[in-house]
């Protein structure tokens, strides 16, 4: 919870520390197979190390065959990275320290007691003296944990029972696919202690203290979201109606994922390492840095339509673009110039730049998740607008809901009321920039057959997936560019996920 991010709930996680529950009239049923991509590894570490006498860690469901990939591949390089150092024996503990504070005087949260624990792999020397956490992750950040985290973690390492006071703690992040490691605190136990009062109780306070909802991904799991203020509800959004199956979260991404191969899906949901080979193959780069460069421009100050004028240095950092994309990347900016939405607003409160849109669609339990690339108001009524870019001229024939799934969200969305405002001027639009110049396709969400179109889309990609409890591999000729195919046993495709 310390560190925090987008996509956490800070209501959520400031109810849950305080120990509130709600009442369930009846409990949801559980996934079939392991979702969270660390257990299966923490289990088979445990298997190997846990101490004799020491309870095992709760069962975890079955993994899919991706993730069971991945944990045996995870274990691996975590042996390889830790070898045994006869200078510096550590072991692993019977179990986690725990780090428990009772006010002596009245509390401002009126709490009787603070209580902090701590997870990954706890090892320390035969004596007590010295302790380690070692925190798995997928992959290293560019950026480490943020400063009350490391304190926060550094004090329970410091105080933490069981065990006698330890004189040195250590802790380090390790990536499970490369090995890689980061040391994020080693020091006395005078010195961790230090740590936590510069910088743990500021974030301590952000975390019991909190109170914004913020829908999202979070509330798949979320055991407040029958109560929750801000999660508005969409009963019947997809189409689809079934009692008795597990809560979950649905994207437009997350159905092309699955339309392609339900394993493919489920493993990116589980955020395996993907292929950059894949991911970010050069024509997907140059498309995600001019949605950023729009956003930018679009939602920063007050709202002006860009003009022709794109700087020559356009590409937004993180991005690296090869010359030749650099300069179709700003011709299609040009092309943006004519047919730019900000025309149409009057000031900053008209603009959404890439909002998270979030409804729970009860008929399903599912909560949708969706991120137009831009919301705007004209005069009284919101406009969707969705932002392509093409490296040709060429124009398909395949009908646009189909071929842009989003577009379908958007029109059942609009057509509901679901975004508010007037219904006289809503509409959902397709802009694709081209080397040639913008197109811009107008859909009337409240056209019958639009509407029916769209319900037809989202019934198709949502139907499936739906009832899928074992997310099975299809191999085929999707498997060529396949992101997650090194975790999948039934893709003929091998590769490093570099």
């Amino acid at each position: 919870m310390f560190k925090g991010g987008a996509f956490r709930c800070p209501a959520a996680d400031a109810l849950k520390t305080r120990g509130y529950r709600t009442a369930d009239p009846a409990p949801r049923r559980r996934e079939r197979l392991e979702h969270f991509a660390l257990g299966p590894f923490m289990a088979a570490c445990d298997a190997r190390s846990r101490p004799l006498g020491s309870p095992p860690r709760p069962r975890t469901a079955p993994p899919h065959d991706g993730l069971r990939t991945w944990s045996d591949h995870g274990v691996e390089v975590y042996e390889a990275a830790f070898p045994a150092d006869p200078e510096r024996p550590l072991a692993e503990v019977p179990e986690p320290w725990t780090y428990r504070y009772r006010p002596s005087g009245p509390d401002p949260r009126n709490a009787g007691e603070y209580r902090f624990t701590v997870w990954g792999r706890c090892l320390a020397s035969a004596d007590g003296a010295n302790r380690e956490l070692r925190l798995p992750v997928h992959r290293l950040n560019q950026e480490p944990p943020p400063d009350g985290f490391t304190a926060a973690v550094a004090l329970v390492l410091a105080e933490g029972t069981p065990g006698p006071p330890p004189e040195h703690v250590r802790i380090v992040e390790f990536a499970l696919f490369d090995g890689r490691t980061r040391e994020l605190f080693a020091g006395t136990r005078a010195q961790a202690l230090a740590r936590y009062r510069e910088h743990g109780p500021d974030a301590l306070a952000a975390v019991l203290d909190g109170r914004e909802y913020r829908p999202g991904p979070a509330c798949g799991g979320c055991s407040y979201l029958p109560v929750c203020p801000a999660l508005r509800a969409a009963p019947g959004l997809l189409g689809v109606e079934a009692r008795n199956r597990p809560r979950r979260t649905w994207s437009v991404t997350n159905g092309r994922s699955y339309r392609a191969c339900p394993a493919r899906d489920h493993m990116r949901r589980l955020h395996l390492p993907l292929a950059d080979s894949v991911e970010r193959e050069v024509t997907a780069e140059r498309g995600r840095a001019l949605h950023a460069y729009l956003a930018d421009r679009h939602g920063h100050g007050s709202p002006r339509p860009c003009t022709v004028e794109v700087p020559e240095d356009w590409v937004p950092d993180g991005f690296d673009l090869p010359g030749h994309e650099r300069t179709l990347g700003a011709l299609l900016l040009r092309r943006h110039a004519a047919v730019c939405p900000l025309r149409c607003v009057g000031d900053g409160t008209d603009v959404r730049t890439e909002p998270r849109v979030v409804r729970h669609d009860t008929a399903a339990d599912v909560v949708v998740i969706a991120a137009p690339d831009l919301l705007y108001r004209d005069g009284d009524s919101w406009v969707w607008r969705e932002t392509k870019t093409s490296a040709t001229d060429r124009r398909s024939s395949r009908p646009l809901l189909e071929r842009y799934p989003q577009l379908a969200l958007a029109v059942v969305l609009i057509a509901r009321g679901d975004l508010g405002g007037t219904p006289s001027r809503a509409r959902v639009e397709l802009e694709v920039l081209r080397p040639g110049g913008a197109d811009l396709e107008i859909i009337d969400p409240f056209a019958p057959a639009n509407r029916d179109a769209a319900e037809s889309v989202l019934r198709t990609m949502v139907a499936d997936w739906h009832g899928d409890d074992r997310y099975e591999a299809v191999p085929g000729r999707s498997c060529e560019r396949c992101e997650v195919a090194r975790w999948c046993s039934a893709s003929p495709v091998t590769g490093a996920a570099a």
